[in-house]
């Protein structure tokens, strides 16, 4: 097995496949947001990895669906255990990887993670199959595995995305292949390591390091795979779909959002300025981000000074610093492409408010505020991914849904105001899977998660994600045919 330090932690760089680290003798490279530095060298999966991988989770499911539902929460709460005990390692891997904030790493996302776990734990131990009678029979409604399952995550927020997939297609009963982004791998191999001391049976958890193109393509066609989750862009999703649809496996896909941020006269002024300010956490490389800020016309003057107010105290710098606000973008690309948006906009007529350059000799790009010229500016219909917001006004209720309503998107909206009527009655009438009044990324596990439009398709999230991850079976008996 081949191992790297990184930043004093010790990684495992290859596959695991069928419980064993398997190499591979093409590798690619993942670099530091900071200072784009070199960390490590990964395995490069190809067509042969995704074989090897397929039919080790094949051999894995037949194992691992064969534990009792006790034994298969055990070992859940065991992984949860471990990664709690491997916080500050994984936290730190993850920031040096992927650019995230080392303190709100080691508070919120690694012990997300844990959580994840436990949750599909304990979800999978309390459940009750539905039974009920009905024409002379009883009826209940079980849930089998449904099978080998091909969870691919995004390169933001790796760990505790592959958590949130990984925890219920394994609490299922399904063994999976892990396949997360090149641009940020190692976390998902700090996890895998820990898999293995949490006694999950060979094949049951496989990793699969490497390009998309390369060794994702092969998974995702192959007929043994029975189910396929993937979070990332749209445009690879339409490619993941057809592949799915060619073997009719079921398929759900997050794809980012375009959240309008919807801000009333009668809200509390400095509460929604100060959380849209807010919306530039991880450089705006969140999903669920209120990126288009719709304010009430009367107030937007003073919800403009109070928004530069709490803007103008973020502090952009190094992730490990605790002092810091907003860390560098995930890669050079990814910064060309987000300043790709602040100039096509400018080009266009649209009013850079503040912001709008990348920072010289790094990749932290300058919290951005635009006013566009037309709702329909590529900034207000296009997901940036990064610390870029627009600002528009409406005159009543009526402009300002059908303004949230205005693209293709719909992962998530905020909503800010004091009238519960109008809470109600906009939270109805907005069409996106998640809303929030008067607070952001506040969420029951159990909920349904997903997004309409070209935000996604399924959901995830509690019971729904199980369901999705099994196969639904009706077991009739005829009243007093047995005893």
């Amino acid at each position: 097995m081949t191992r790297q330090d990184v930043g004093g932690v010790s990684v495992p760089t290859d596959h695991l496949i069928g419980g064993s680290w398997v190499p591979s003798p093409q590798r690619f490279e993942t670099r530091s947001p900071m200072g784009w530095e070199h960390l490590a060298d990964i395995a490069r999966g190809d067509e042969a990895t995704a074989e090897s991988a397929l039919a080790a989770a094949v051999d894995g499911f037949e194992a691992w669906s064969a534990f009792s539902v006790k034994e298969r929460a055990d070992v859940l709460h065991r992984l949860a255990d471990l990664i709690e005990a491997n916080n500050d390692d994984i936290a730190l891997v993850e920031t040096l990887d992927m650019g995230f904030l080392y303190e709100s790493m080691k508070q919120r996302l690694v012990a997300r993670g844990a959580l994840n776990f436990r949750t599909y734990a304990d979800l999978i131990t309390e459940h009750e199959n539905r039974t009920w009678d009905a024409k002379s029979m009883r009826n209940q409604v079980q849930r089998m595995p449904a099978g080998p399952a091909v969870v691919i995550t995004p390169w933001n927020a790796p760990f505790m995305l592959s958590t949130w997939k990984l925890a219920p297609a394994l609490a299922a009963g399904n063994s999976v292949i892990h396949k997360p982004a090149e641009w940020s791998p190692l976390s998902a191999a700090l996890l895998a390591e820990l898999t293995l001391k949490a006694g999950f049976p060979p094949g049951a958890y496989n990793l699969v390091q490497g390009i998309g193109e390369e060794v994702g393509a092969a998974l995702v066609a192959d007929p043994r795979v029975r189910r396929i989750t993937f979070t990332g862009s749209p445009e690879t999703a339409r490619q993941i779909g057809r592949a799915a649809a060619a073997n009719i496996v079921p398929f759900t896909a997050e794809l980012g959002g375009k959240g309008p941020f919807l801000v009333f006269a009668d809200a509390d002024l400095d509460a929604a300025a100060h959380r849209a300010a807010w919306q530039f956490d991880d450089s705006g490389q969140v999903c669920l981000a209120g990126t288009r800020l719709l304010v009430a016309a009367e107030i937007r003057d003073e919800f403009l000074k109070r928004f530069h107010h709490h803007a103008d105290a973020l502090v952009l710098g190094d992730p490990r610093d605790p002092t810091t606000d907003i860390a560098p973008l995930a890669h050079p690309d990814h910064r060309d492409r987000v300043h790709g948006f602040v100039e096509r906009a400018r080009a266009a007529g649209d009013v850079i408010v503040r912001g709008g350059q990348p920072m010289e000799g790094s990749l932290h790009y300058e919290p951005t505020l635009i006013e566009p010229a037309s709702n329909q500016s590529e900034v207000v219909q296009q997901e940036i991914f990064g610390p870029v917001l627009t600002l528009q006004t409406f005159a009543d209720e009526d402009e300002a849904i059908a303004l949230a309503n205005s693209t293709d998107y719909g992962l998530s909206a905020q909503i800010w105001t004091s009238s519960q009527a109008r809470a109600e009655r906009v939270g109805a009438a907005v069409r996106a899977g998640l809303v929030w009044v008067n607070t952001f990324l506040v969420r029951d596990l159990t909920a349904p998660f997903g997004g309409c439009g070209i935000s996604g398709i399924g959901r995830e999230g509690g019971d729904y994600a199980l369901d999705f991850h099994s196969d639904l079976k009706t077991l009739m008996i005829l009243d007093d045919s047995t005893e």
